[in-house]
């Protein structure tokens, strides 16, 4: 996000996440709070991405979506995609860093692999 008082508030979110853990409460408050600046910037993603966090916070109480898989470096590379093991808090984290920064190819990949995992659960639950 371009915003400054947006980067702010993702700090903010990052920091209460960190010493805090998940306060729903919170983290839904602060989530809707940061989605005007995605609109704003005319960034649909982004925009969809925080809204699906926070209604999927608001309905588990938790975090449920893993940091997505690394994909192998190289096309030819055989190896499985290698799934990193992460805690709702890690995996959260990570998709506020994210945010922080949407010019950059492998965040908004990654902003589409939440985006998608967050639609799927939600359709399953």
């Amino acid at each position: 996000m371009k915003n400054p008082k947006a980067q702010k508030l993702i700090d903010k979110i990052q920091r209460d996440l960190m010493r805090n853990g998940l306060v729903v409460n919170t983290l839904v408050e602060d989530l809707k709070q940061l989605r005007p600046f995605a609109i704003e910037e005319e960034n649909p993603l982004l925009a969809k991405v925080i809204r699906l966090t926070f209604e999927h916070i608001e309905n588990t109480n938790s975090f449920e979506i893993s940091i997505p898989d690394d994909e192998p470096l190289d096309e030819n590379d055989e190896e499985e995609s290698i799934a990193m093991e992460s805690s709702p808090q890690e995996s959260l984290d990570y998709l506020l860093s994210l945010m922080h920064d949407t010019s950059i190819k492998n965040n908004v990949s990654d902003l589409r692999e939440y985006s998608r995992a967050l639609a799927e659960y939600a359709e399953e639950n």
